[in-house]
């Protein structure tokens, strides 16, 4: 799943050996070739946001944009961010602080769209007795160190005056600490979804805190191979633009997308429509506004490095990485004005 930081520091290190690549009951899906070129590969794994991904291939968004693409599965989001780092992928979904790592280590990669941002997809669960943030003091609080949602802990403490010392911090992937959760085996765990609306679902908690109480902490972007932009810019652009005409389509065509989204993420209609109310899916005006400079968490450049600096304070960064060489917006901006025209 998503935000795994200590499995992308290991596959750095892993970068020239054979991956597995995807897995799970997905087959890849391919469109039609484009002008002969071979597919550029775009992995993606299970987020609400990404299963846009399987309405542009559905309704034949790459084949409208005349752009030979194809969709790589990854039941494990961070084997998407290990193919990515290694080359076996063109192009990953994940998340802007999963950037960092090898953004850091001088991988040539080029975050050019913003697909969602986190709005209550990512949060704080508690059992019932816990009726505030401050109660947590001293208790067994369990999310994955060094990913966005041990940083969305730490925000949460911060706002009741605690931190990370005053509870019992348990290091646990959110695989783990979903089923440890609802086990009992936890007071709290920092979750996102499905285990979010899976574990409120159970009974066996409610929801504290949520990233719909900081909005632009936790974006998702498109991040492709700094090579593909340069030698293949015009794919690029006609991908963004398969983005947007799904997202054009879903507007006009509400019933039909979220059905096809919910088969693609094997989830029942209802649950879906859940998981995906807790992101904020990213139209142009969004992306153009996200690749703008600014002082608050609605600027990706601002986000970038505020995050950089709390894994810095972790030792999982040996620097901050320039903004700049790794967020590229002049796609979106180009995909705009030619849309627009």
């Amino acid at each position: 799943m998503k935000k795994s930081w200590v499995s992308l520091m290991l596959a750095l290190v892993l970068m020239g050996s054979v991956l597995s690549g995807c897995g799970g009951s997905k087959e890849a899906a391919t469109t039609a070739k484009a002008g002969g070129q071979e597919p550029i590969k775009i992995a993606l794994s299970p987020w609400p946001g990404w299963f846009v991904w399987y309405l542009v291939k559905e309704k034949g968004f790459f084949e409208k944009n005349g752009v030979n693409a194809e969709l790589v599965w990854f039941p494990v989001y961070s084997d998407s961010l290990s193919a990515l780092a290694s080359g076996k992928v063109d192009a990953n979904s994940q998340t802007l602080s999963d950037t960092l790592a090898p953004a850091s280590k001088g991988i040539g990669l080029k975050g050019v769209l913003v697909n969602d941002n986190s709005n209550g997809g990512d949060g704080v669960v508690v059992k019932p007795e816990i009726q505030s943030l401050q109660d947590l003091k001293g208790k067994k609080v369990a999310t994955e160190l060094g990913t966005v949602d041990h940083l969305l802990m730490l925000t949460s403490l911060e706002k009741a005056g605690l931190a990370e010392k005053d509870v019992a911090y348990t290091n646990m992937t959110v695989n783990d600490a979903g089923p440890a959760f609802i086990s009992g085996n936890l007071d709290a765990a920092v979750l996102w979804e499905p285990f979010l609306s899976k574990a409120l679902a159970s009974g066996k908690g409610k929801l504290l805190f949520s990233s719909a109480d900081t909005p632009g902490l936790i974006p998702d972007l498109l991040v492709f191979r700094e090579e593909v932009t340069k030698n293949r810019p015009e794919d690029v652009k006609k991908i963004i633009n398969a983005w947007f005409d799904a997202l054009d389509y879903w507007k006009a065509n509400p019933e039909e997308s979220l059905q096809i989204m919910a088969k693609a993420a094997e989830t029942p209609l209802d649950e879906y429509k859940a998981g995906v109310n807790s992101v904020k899916i990213f139209q142009i005006e969004d992306n153009l506004k996200a690749f703008q400079k600014g002082d608050s968490y609605t600027s990706l450049a601002f986000t970038s490095k505020k995050t950089a600096e709390f894994l810095k304070g972790l030792d999982m960064l040996s620097s901050i990485p320039d903004a700049d060489s790794f967020l590229d917006g002049h796609f979106v901006e180009e995909v705009a004005k030619e849309r627009h025209q």
